[in-house]
């Protein structure tokens, strides 16, 4: 027996306040993807939506945190996400109960909303997601390749090294050796990496990133050198303070859990620290920061910018997403070229468009393209190339 129209909007009323119990959400939900079905309902919400939007009033703190706890509960189920358009940078009602309806239907709904376009995706596989990969060059300057599926023991001298799946594990020492050895893990564009160090130490690499080390560390250091994006869970040493080399600069920390960001064809190396202490030292500029702030050192002056850090943004990586707040599209397609190992052409991007969002890691680069869409512009994949396209 079919029910009013009214009945579908007090269910999604329910939905967002969390009420609804798993029937009541799976009749919401099979009735909003019949197609015929749910026009009339998408339409009174879009009016909604608009009038919420012109009247710009912001979300109520209480209600922003459950539609973003549902959010995140979505993104894990569907594996599709919306990214939005900063067209309007405030989180507003409208902008986030659209965003989670998308979120839980599988589409994205715009002011003029558009048909689905993800479901004829999956055929295509152009553009696949990284994975666990890795070349690991060895003191004597063998090379040695990582995967995801590799399990092996990797020796040299008096050192034993295992690589389980997507991890590699050195042994713990009690205390410096007298012979050091230094050894270089580079992980390719579309690929990521995790080390654990002689002293417990964990360490996760991007995407086009690379670090050396030592298979002992010394007596009153530990340090090591970085390309890329890395993310520290250091484990803390007394009198052995754990040092990190990056382009022009160090962090040096005693125990702690940071992100460093410093790619070449970025404009600041990022240093942001997630618990304990660190001191960020650029030529003769230093600065400490203290958890929840981010240092931005300029790759040309050396200048170091301290500033509060979104902490999610810069782990979402880790946690296998990638997350976007207000966002240039140059900066998208830089994530995106690294993780899926394509090019990007920047000649014809345009200004002014900003993006947000969270995006799973593991959906082909065919089915996050269409997300970034807009009414001005186009994104294709050709051959190995992201194209930007300008319809206006």
């Amino acid at each position: 027996m079919s029910q009013p129209e009214n009945a579908y909007e007090q269910l999604f009323q329910r939905y967002l306040n969390g009420q609804c119990s798993r029937e009541e959400m799976d009749t919401l939900f099979g009735y909003l993807n019949t197609t015929a079905s749910r026009r009339p309902l998408l339409a009174a919400m879009q009016q909604e939506f608009e009038r919420v939007l012109q009247e710009k009033h912001d979300l109520p703190q209480g209600l922003g945190d459950r539609i973003e706890t549902r959010l995140l509960q979505e993104i894990g189920r569907t594996g599709v996400t919306p990214v939005r358009s900063f067209r309007y940078l405030k989180w507003s009602a409208a902008a986030a109960v659209a965003l989670l309806l998308s979120t839980a239907i599988g589409f994205y709904i715009t002011r003029q909303p558009a048909a689905p376009r993800l479901a004829h995706q999956r055929a295509v596989q152009t553009g696949s997601p990284g994975s666990n990969k890795a070349k690991l060059t060895l003191s004597d300057g063998s090379v040695v390749t990582l995967d995801s599926a590799g399990n092996q023991v990797i020796r040299q001298g008096d050192v034993t090294v295992q690589q389980h799946n997507g991890q590699l594990l050195y042994p713990l020492t009690a205390g410096p050796s007298s012979i050091v050895r230094y050894n270089l893990l580079a992980v390719p564009r579309g690929g990521q990496f995790n080390v654990v160090l002689p002293d417990g130490s964990h360490v996760w690499l991007n995407a086009a990133s690379s670090m050396r080390y030592p298979t002992s560390f010394a007596a009153n250091h530990r340090t090591v050198e970085i390309q890329g994006q890395a993310y520290f869970d250091i484990q803390p040493v007394a009198g052995q303070p754990f040092i990190v080399k990056v382009n022009n600069m160090e962090i040096q920390v005693l125990g702690t859990s940071f992100d460093v960001m410093a790619y070449a064809d970025e404009p600041v190396t990022r240093t942001t620290l997630i618990q304990g202490a660190v001191k960020v030292t650029s030529g003769n500029n230093e600065s400490y920061l203290h958890p929840g702030q981010a240092a931005a050192v300029n790759n040309t002056s050396g200048a170091i910018s301290v500033q509060p850090a979104d902490l999610r943004e810069a782990t979402a990586w880790r946690a296998g997403y990638f997350d976007f707040e207000n966002a240039t599209l140059a900066s998208v397609l830089k994530q995106l070229s690294r993780w899926y190992d394509v090019e990007a052409d920047f000649a014809t991007l345009p200004e002014g468009n900003r993006f947000g969002g969270y995006i799973n890691r593991n959906l082909s680069l065919q089915e996050i393209l269409p997300m970034l869409e807009t009414d001005k512009v186009k994104l294709k994949l050709e051959g190995r190339t992201i194209k930007v396209i300008q319809t206006r």
